[in-house]
């Protein structure tokens, strides 16, 4: 199990990530198997579920052009965006710390 899995509550739901190997940007596997550049266009997946889809990811990473994959715990915003829950992958899906939203006042 990834030491990111502590994270995720055994009910919720989570997406995948990772990073291209070719330029570095933070990628999100989607409903059909693709890896988008969004996290809008991601598919959520039931915690009890991903640690095998994990897995067999991992498995291919350098097949798919990818390094770290993993689960990043999700929730919904009153928009029904999916949110990451921790600041760490808000920041990894939304932009730098240097964005308005994460600076301190």
């Amino acid at each position: 199990m990834d030491i990111r899995s502590n994270r995720r509550d055994a009910d919720g739901q989570s997406v995948i990530t990772a990073n291209r190997l070719l330029d570095g940007i933070t990628v999100w596997r989607a409903a059909d198997g693709s890896w988008k550049e969004r996290i809008a266009e991601s598919a959520p997946v039931s915690n009890a579920e991903i640690e095998d889809l994990l897995s067999s990811l991992k498995g291919k990473a350098q097949e798919l052009g990818l390094v770290g994959i993993y689960g990043v715990q999700v929730q919904d915003d009153t928009d029904g965006r999916i949110i990451p829950v921790t600041s760490r992958e808000r920041i990894r899906a939304f932009g730098p710390s240097v964005h308005p939203e994460f600076s301190p006042l």
